[in-house]
Parts: C-alpha cells; sequence; structure tokens
C-alpha cells in the first residue's frame, strides 16, 4: 500500500482586503486578540454594573460610586478596540451573547461581606489586566505596533483600575 500523503491548502483568510501593509496572519491573530479583548471589556463593564447595582453595606456609597465609574472606565476603551478590529479587515465580534461565549472574566455570584465586591473585581480586572500584557507580546512579535500601542494604553488603564480596587483592601 503506498503512502499516501495529504496535501492540505492553508485555511483562506477572513479578513476583508486591505492596503493596510501587515501580513494576513499578523493581521488574522491580532483580530483575534482584539475580539478576545472586546468580549472581556464588555463582560468587565457589566460585571462592573452589576456590582453598582447590588452593593449594600457600611461602605455603599463609596464602593456604589466606584464601580460606577470602573464601569464608565471599562466601556471607554470598547470602540478603540472594536474599530480596530474592522481597520484591520476583520469584524467586531461585540454582541453580547458573542462576548458571553468567550470573556474569559471569572463569573460571580453576588458575594458576601463588606469587600466582597472589592475582591470579585481585583479577581475579574487582574484576569483581564493579565490577558491584555498577554496580547500586547503577542502583537508586538507579529508586527502590529499600532495594536501594540493600544493595548500598551489599555493595560495602563486597567492596572490604574487593578490599583483603585485595591487600595480598598490595603492598611496604612
Amino acid at each position: 500500500m503506498p503512502n499516501a500523503t495529504k496535501t492540505t491548502k492553508p485555511a483562506k483568510s477572513t479578513l476583508a482586503e486591505t492596503s493596510n501593509n501587515l501580513s494576513a496572519a499578523a493581521r488574522e491573530k491580532s483580530t483575534r486578540l482584539l475580539n478576545q479583548t472586546l468580549a472581556d471589556l464588555i463582560d468587565l463593564h457589566f460585571q462592573a454594573k452589576y456590582a453598582h447595582w447590588n452593593v449594600c453595606g457600611p461602605t455603599f456609597f463609596a464602593q456604589h460610586e466606584l464601580f460606577d465609574k470602573l464601569a464608565g472606565e471599562f466601556f471607554e476603551p470598547i470602540d478603540d478596540v472594536a474599530e480596530r478590529i474592522v481597520a484591520l479587515g476583520g469584524i467586531a465580534n461585540g454582541k453580547i451573547h458573542q462576548a458571553a461565549s468567550v470573556s474569559q472574566v471569572p463569573p460571580v455570584d453576588v458575594p458576601k461581606g463588606e469587600l466582597g465586591w472589592i475582591n470579585t473585581l481585583i479577581k475579574q480586572t487582574a484576569t483581564i489586566a493579565n490577558a491584555v500584557r498577554s496580547a500586547i507580546d503577542a502583537t508586538a512579535e507579529g508586527g502590529d505596533t499600532g495594536t501594540s500601542d493600544l493595548l500598551t494604553g489599555l493595560s495602563r488603564s486597567l492596572d490604574k483600575s487593578l490599583w483603585f480596587l485595591e487600595a480598598h483592601t490595603r492598611g496604612n
């Protein structure tokens, strides 16, 4: 029996044509990572809103205000991320069900204790901040410095939000 070898063609790119001179492989990698970031930001925004709506206890007002501020900060970069995906020839998968199906944000029920919501949002924000740092390196390695730069700004913003949350758990 002869040794049969299969030859497979590389998958055809699903990206739209563009005059952007990044390779299709780099653009595909970046759009995949950006779509993950988009899903994570959408979910993180709504997790902060969920905390904002449901927090109670002796520090209610301070946490209620903080969570609303953070929800706005998590929402702010969504448009830039989605537009970068499309600029690279991709499709921004920003529907709620799309985001929910792939989000890396750890799920939460209503946490207990005065710092329950704070600790939950720390874990969620850190998860996404760490994923964004990995995406910075991956897009830079692919030669997509534009996406890497966008993600670097997002990383700084997420780190600041994480600091705001963690400051509530630290003593003097």
